[in-house]
């Protein structure tokens, strides 16, 4: 039976289907899980009992220019979760592989994202979006194409906040219970058991990943790797496109490093750790994208990684993510090599990765601490104060900010007063002859233990029926980080409650 369609409501966008007609799509409609050869399959959305929207991002149907009281409509609903889909566009799923955790794992795919529109503006403009946790699609191997809520809560918080730090990453445009239940093994400690099920409405311009190339590639498609290379560059990279071949894609490349060292820089800035970097996990755009057990640091740790089920090997670390950032360029490069004749433009891209990171993060590290003329001694200097001292990575640079001093910023009983007095002796100095404004400090992150609260406030808006107002009231305070108009435990330090609580500091990929 067919998925009900709904008219397009986005005023000032009209429908695409670039994905389809540019690219091969598998003529199996089924759902079920199989190996694909192309690049997607059409695949329907599996209806769900009782659509309710939650949370809208009022920021991007304002980008969007799109009336977010359509959302809230009795007859939009059914979009929300997919049970009805828009007419004219054809809903699918894409194909990709990836190295997860260092090791090629074969075809991976939208497992529970479905792409339900792909739209441009009379500026050229393009946004797709996708809802995550819409059902079965032929990638979803042993699962069952969901998510639950607690999972699309951090998403949807997470993409939104990021995107008001000045992160580069995909958006949230709604957030929707489902009224099914959905088993999960939360903790993977063999105590699976039912949790309200959620889809959250994904934006990106694309969502083309470095797995998309690296599966062609595995198989030894070089053609269908040049097709979906010459397809990402018209629509994604088109300012490269009257580029002669050989320097088109090279440029194309140099392109990719550099919104990735960018990216990862701003990671770096916020504190934030991706937790899952795997090469499927990757932006070809330079976007943060799949929010899984990430975390923003507390106390600073450079080891530290939320990822339960990496706790040994500690692969995705805080520290390590330049590093991992490399290596999946390294493993891009390599999915591409058949289309250079000369492999020297993909070594040049990877090292322009490595200088741009570096210059990116000393620069980005040195707007933290008002300074401009990137005194590398001061910067290095202040990331071994945080690891020795155990200082509260956001609010270190707070009480610089607005005080001058680290004073009330360590989880320490006594921390060494005289190495913190040593390093702000030489900060003051180099504040007096290169003080420049703060930059990427926020009074408010989205730490694991403040999205726990908000995970339990919105199943509790949820049971009964209503929308939830502390994810909107979140939302507003990041996007006005001066405000004080919110809980003020909020902007403080991790409270002693969520030091050892599950789902406060580290995760697993459970979702």
């Amino acid at each position: 039976m067919s998925t009900p369609t709904l008219p397009f409501p986005f005023a000032n966008w009209q429908l695409q289907e670039q994905w389809a007609q540019s690219l091969p799509m598998d003529a199996n409609t089924s759902p079920k899980p199989r190996p694909v050869d192309s690049m997607g399959a059409f695949v329907q959305p599996t209806p769900v009992a009782t659509p309710q929207l939650l949370a809208a991002s009022a920021k991007l149907c304002q980008s969007l220019q799109f009336d977010p009281r359509v959302l809230a409509d009795p007859v939009f609903a059914p979009v929300l979760t997919g049970n009805t889909t828009f007419k004219g566009f054809r809903s699918y799923a894409t194909n990709y592989g990836g190295h997860q955790f260092g090791n090629w794992a074969g075809q991976l795919g939208d497992g529970r994202a479905i792409v339900i529109a792909e739209l441009r503006n009379a500026k050229g403009e393009r946004q797709e979006l996708q809802l995550k946790g819409a059902g079965l699609t032929p990638f979803s191997r042993f699962a069952d194409g969901r998510a639950v809520l607690r999972s699309s809560v951090r998403e949807y918080i997470a993409s939104e906040a990021m995107h008001a730090l000045g992160v580069p990453t995909s958006r949230a445009l709604w957030l929707a219970s489902t009224g099914d239940s959905v088993v999960r093994d939360r903790y993977y400690d063999g105590h699976p058991e039912p949790e309200p099920g959620a889809v959250v409405c994904r934006v990106a311009p694309s969502w083309i990943r470095f797995g998309h190339f690296e599966l062609p590639a595995a198989r030894g498609d070089t053609a269908l790797v040049r097709q979906l290379a010459d397809f990402c560059i018209a629509k994604d990279f088109p300012h490269l496109q009257s580029h002669r071949d050989e320097n088109r894609y090279g440029d194309w490349f140099r392109e990719i490093c550099e919104r990735t060292a960018r990216m990862i820089a701003h990671w770096q800035a916020v504190g934030f750790v991706h937790g899952v970097m795997n090469t499927d996990n990757m932006s070809v755009l330079g976007l943060t994208i799949d929010y899984g057990p990430f975390g923003f640091m507390d106390r600073f740790d450079s080891q530290w990684t939320p990822n339960t089920t990496d706790h040994a090997q500690r692969r995705y670390r805080y520290a390590q993510q330049p590093a991992v950032g490399f290596w999946n360029l390294q493993r891009l490069a390599m999915a591409l090599g058949s289309l250079f004749l000369d492999p020297e433009p993909l070594r040049e891209g990877l090292m322009h990765y490595q200088h741009l990171f570096v210059a990116e993060d000393l620069r980005m590290q040195s707007a933290k601490l008002g300074l401009t003329s990137y005194p590398k001694d001061v910067v290095q200097g202040f990331a071994e104060l945080l690891q020795a001292q155990a200082l509260d990575f956001r609010l270190a640079y707070l009480a610089l900010q607005f005080n001058g001093d680290l004073a009330e910023t360590s989880y320490l009983e006594r921390p060494d007063q005289a190495a913190i007095n040593l390093w702000l002796a030489d900060y003051r100095v180099a504040r007096a002859s290169h003080a420049a404004p703060f930059a990427h400090n926020s009074r408010l992150l989205p730490h694991n233990w403040l999205l726990q609260e908000l995970i339990e406030s919105t199943e509790q808006a949820t049971a009964q029926s209503r929308q939830a107002s502390d994810l909107h009231l979140y939302l507003q305070a990041m996007d006005t980080p001066t405000t004080t108009r919110y809980p003020s435990h909020w902007g403080q330090m991790r409270p002693d409650w969520a030091s050892e609580r599950r789902g406060c500091t580290d995760l697993s990929c459970s979702s």
